[in-house]
């Protein structure tokens, strides 16, 4: 009963510490530029969706009149919709989002050169598949980062400035 309980509590800390490990990883792969690390932790899909969220959340949109798909109004939504789909796509990268999360590590820090790991003011899970960190102080222009759980390991799908 005894190993039980050690099997169980040894589980409980190793999983606690499982995404710390991915941030270290994320803090190796930016100190380095090396994109095929950064590629595995990032899912740039999820950010890009998480992106489109809040700028349909910001963005109020017409809506079309019920006289159909032919009224200039709907024509227009139909195109700002797709241009905003087509902008995201090429201006959220995997080079975009190194940049960003360098830029963010450099103002939350005075360390030089600025390490992921020194600009963390705030690192704890959200829920048992999310995990949030956070760069500089709370209230002070600080970067949110969101990991979430996917296929066994954690992955960045949400960089808030």
């Amino acid at each position: 009963m005894r190993l039980l309980r050690y099997l169980f509590l040894f589980a409980c800390v190793a999983f606690i510490v499982w995404p710390y490990y991915h941030v270290y990883r994320l803090d190796n792969a930016l100190g380095k530029n090396d994109m095929r690390t950064l590629e595995q932790l990032l899912d740039i899909p999820a950010i890009r969706r998480n992106y489109k969220e809040r700028l349909k959340g910001g963005l109020s949109l017409p809506q079309p009149r019920p006289q159909g798909a032919d009224s200039p109004l709907a024509w227009l939504q139909q195109n700002l919709r797709r241009l905003g789909d087509a902008a995201l796509e090429q201006a959220i990268t995997l080079p975009w989002a190194r940049d960003t999360l360098k830029e963010a590590t450099a103002q939350a820090t005075d360390e030089r050169p600025p390490y992921f790991m020194a600009a963390i003011t705030f690192a704890f899970f959200e829920s048992y598949d999310r995990f949030l960190i956070r760069l500089g102080e709370l209230g002070k222009n600080a970067t949110h980062i969101r990991m979430t759980l996917q296929d066994k390991t954690w992955q960045i799908t949400d960089i808030i400035r």
